[in-house]
């Protein structure tokens, strides 16, 4: 494995994402002094927040799985999650709603689980779901440690053993096709493939291996943090200070001084100059290239990931309503034709609603809910949109459908926030897109622009855009693999302070 060049004593970090203090927090452990530059007032990234009218707002993902890897994150400084962050299951992860009328509640519990498909499908699928969830269980396993959490050199670097035992599972096949082979029933294979939505690729065209992402729901679980999804940043802020880590907010970089193959220094927008030995850098790649002057060879254009419009809604109590629900249009084809080839949004939606005070009440007002509604879109890139003009007509539109399929759903509602492409782009998002590049062929694994950058003797990036990609987890990796990358792989953490 390659790895930067020199020393590495003091690593600056430009952003206080998840994918940054991930770093930081492996640095630190490794015995590294670590200075965290972050332009906003708080930790976060795009898992970011918002205050309105006594609602306490996640403007960023809200769901939250493998909370193994967030312990791994607190074990490089010796610390337990426990300690810093709740996390509570989400019992059913999801439940989803079709336009037939029918309801699946999806429970990561084996035995649950059996008996909702046998409910919702008969009995004969039950056995196609057992094993598909066997099938999910082995690919998980064939892929983390030499695929998900493993750096690359080249694509080389693949030819390896793990791969052919990939191969033999069935992992280069198509989404699809593969869970097809297990399931016969076409709703029931949308709750193993609908989160190919979160890889930028529609199911008949994603790689199989990506069905690890449906481990990580269906068969790992969904938790949610006490407080909020902003409590698992505040909660990795808070053990990176403890564990020596400087945290400067309210910090723009503004420039590197970069002499030759090194960076010498992080500039900020103040006129300070902070000297280090080494530079993570997880701002969104095309900043990362011009603050390293850096001029991408790749014979092909990167390709954004779909975007998605936001509503943040107020309503009175509906404790009926799932903490997430999928709501699947009739039209489930047609959505990814529409989002990712004709550039349109959808003619029959399908939306993510999240209920966040189904896990903690007390991020609204009394005897009030907060909803998040999540509508994906073409992005900029697709379907050069006017959203300025065109967003409060297709808001009303989602609430409408959420109104119809999910009655009851929304009483006295008040809208709080809508975040549309163009409020992503102004935020500096390629193409206004939070989910960064679309995990196609091109950009996946070996082929996803790389962490570190050759010609640069002390650079890495981390974050979506890099390896192994979008995500909550895969951004935590990241963190990982860049640390790994300053001083070399480290696969002993301390032990938990107890």
């Amino acid at each position: 494995m390659r790895t930067t060049i020199g020393r590495s004593d003091h690593v600056v970090v430009v952003g206080a994402g998840l994918a940054g203090l991930s770093t930081a927090l492996h640095l630190a452990g490794r015995g590294r002094e670590v200075t965290v530059i972050e332009r906003e007032a708080v930790p976060g990234g795009r898992a970011g927040r918002a205050d309105i009218a006594g609602y306490r707002l996640d403007t960023g993902p809200t769901v939250l799985t493998m909370p193994d890897l967030i312990e791994d994150v607190f074990a490089a400084v010796g610390e337990r999650m426990r300690d810093h962050l709740t996390l509570e299951p989400v019992d059913p992860a999801y439940r989803a709603h079709f336009a037939d009328g029918r309801q699946l509640a999806v429970h990561a519990d084996r035995d649950r689980m059996a008996a909702e498909v046998a409910d919702f499908a008969g009995s004969a699928e039950v056995s196609g779901y057992l094993r598909l969830r066997e099938w999910l269980i082995r690919l998980y396993r064939a892929e983390y440690d030499h695929f998900l959490a493993t750096n690359f050199d080249s694509p080389l670097s693949m030819l390896t053993p793990a791969l052919g035992r990939l191969v033999a599972l069935g992992g280069l096949r198509r989404w699809d096709r593969a869970v097809s082979a297990h399931l016969a029933d076409p709703s029931l294979r949308r709750v193993f493939t609908f989160q190919s939505l979160y890889a930028g690729v529609a199911p008949r065209q994603a790689m199989a291996a990506y069905a690890v992402i449906a481990y990580m729901d269906t068969v790992g679980g969904v938790y949610f943090p006490r407080g909020g999804m902003r409590a698992l940043p505040d909660a990795l802020a808070g053990a990176a200070r403890s564990a020596g880590v400087r945290i400067r907010y309210r910090t723009t970089v503004s420039a590197l001084d970069r002499r030759g193959s090194r960076v010498h220094a992080v500039e900020t927008d103040a006129g300070e100059r902070i000297a280090c030995d080494a530079v993570v850098l997880t701002t969104d790649l095309p900043d990362s290239y011009r603050l390293l002057a850096h001029r991408s060879r790749r014979p092909l254009r990167l390709t954004a990931a779909p975007s998605a419009v936001v509503l943040h809604v107020g309503c009175a109590r509906t404790p009926g309503t799932a903490h997430h629900s999928l709501l699947f249009g009739q039209a489930w084809e047609h959505t990814f034709r529409d989002l990712m080839r004709d550039g349109r949004v959808m003619r029959d939606p399908s939306l993510l609603v999240t209920r966040a005070t189904a896990g903690d009440p007390a991020l609204a007002p009394p005897g009030r809910d907060l909803l998040y509604v999540l509508a994906p879109t073409p992005n900029l890139s697709r379907a050069p949109i006017n959203w300025d003009r065109y967003a409060p007509a297709y808001a009303q539109e989602i609430l409408a459908t959420v109104r119809h399929r999910l009655p009851g759903a929304l009483p006295d509602a008040e809208l709080l926030r809508v975040t549309t492409p163009a409020d992503w782009a102004r935020r500096g998002m390629p193409a206004g897109s939070p989910f960064a590049l679309a995990h196609t062929f091109a950009q996946t694994g070996p082929f996803r622009p790389a962490n570190l950058i050759r010609g640069l003797d002390n650079a890495v990036l981390a974050g979506g855009s890099t390896v192994p990609g979008v995500g909550i987890p895969p951004v935590l990796i990241s963190g990982r693999l860049a640390a790994d990358r300053i001083t070399g792989h480290s696969s002993a953490l301390p032990t938990p302070a107890r």
